[in-house]
């Protein structure tokens, strides 16, 4: 059925089949989608056209997931910035690090898409739409 409002969503992941997935999962409900492979390309995306969530890999090379979370959090307006992190190295290192780093949510792959969707549908309930506000 898809969303009446219109959420932009960045998708990042050194994975293309992971983005396509996350991306493909994200369009059928209706959110606009931008994908990045990387981390140094999504801080840039973010800066130029600030979406409404961030779903963001932790394993990447260059910089990791939890690099581009710090730096979100550390620039203006970052704070509010809803992060939530994917990662295949779910153990509780890395759970700790993006809890205490300030990630929003937290998912190990592989994910269930529709945990995904229920916290979208929380995070976005009652906001009004970025797109057209």
């Amino acid at each position: 059925m898809g969303r009446s409002r219109v959420h932009k969503i960045l998708v990042v992941d050194d994975d293309a089949s992971v983005r396509t997935l996350v991306r493909d999962v994200l369009e059928v409900e209706g959110y606009a989608v931008e994908l990045a492979e990387d981390g140094f390309s999504a801080l840039r995306r973010i800066e130029a056209a600030r979406p409404a969530c961030v779903v963001l890999d932790i394993m990447m090379p260059g910089m990791d997931g939890h690099g581009v979370l710090s730096r979100i959090r550390s620039a203006e307006g970052g704070a509010t910035l809803p992060v939530v992190m994917l990662t295949a190295a779910a153990d509780d290192n890395q759970a700790w690090q993006a809890w205490s780093g300030g990630v929003d949510y937290f998912l190990a792959k592989p994910f269930d898409p529709s945990e995904l969707l229920r916290y979208l549908d929380y995070l976005f309930a009652g906001a009004a739409n970025p797109l057209t506000a």
